[in-house]
């Protein structure tokens, strides 16, 4: 997969419910409420199937970002602290 290198499977996964899967999830939610009121539907009645849906995209999506970010934040940690294993001198 081009989001995340085969290197970050040897990274532990996040937990399932997390900051950025709760947030988008109840961003899609929020989106499939606002598209019912602006075609004057029944707001919370109307498309239940849908909301259903892009909340579940939404918690998939943030789900992702986060690994993809533990990603990124693991890779950079990694080249600091190869950089001060090769460079002692500077840091004491």
């Amino acid at each position: 997969m081009v989001f995340l290198p085969d290197e970050s499977r040897s990274l532990p996964p996040p937990p399932l419910v997390n900051k950025g899967s709760m947030w988008l999830g109840f961003a899609g939610w929020l989106s499939a409420l606002a598209d019912n009121a602006f075609n004057q539907r029944p707001v919370f009645q109307a498309g239940v199937h849908r909301q259903v849906l892009l909340a579940s995209l939404g918690f998939f999506v943030g789900y992702q970002l986060v690994k993809r970010a533990e990603y990124v934040h693991a890779k950079v940690d990694r080249e600091l602290f190869e950089y001060i294993r090769h460079h002692p001198v500077d840091f004491q």
